[in-house]
């Protein structure tokens, strides 16, 4: 009996973004505006997968970071 394996579909090969190795795993780069919509619509809804991903590390932008802290320390609820 065959085996079958399961292969990642990472969609049309000509406008696929780019990939690089990075700590030795395989690693895709887009924009902040492609994947923010779509992890904030699966946070919303509460699907189960987003819970998959909670240890992993992302890279950002040192600028994106900066920001971030300061909404962070804002948006904090006044004693």
């Amino acid at each position: 009996m065959p085996q079958h394996y399961l292969r990642i579909y990472d969609g049309p090969s000509e406008s696929a973004p780019a990939t690089s190795e990075c700590t030795g795993r395989r690693c895709m780069k887009l924009t902040v505006g492609d994947v923010v919509p779509l992890l904030a619509d699966a946070a919303e809804n509460r699907l189960a997968w987003i819970a998959d991903f909670d240890d992993d590390e992302i890279t950002i932008s040192t600028d994106l970071y900066e920001v971030l802290l300061a909404y962070q320390h804002f948006r904090r609820p006044s004693a």
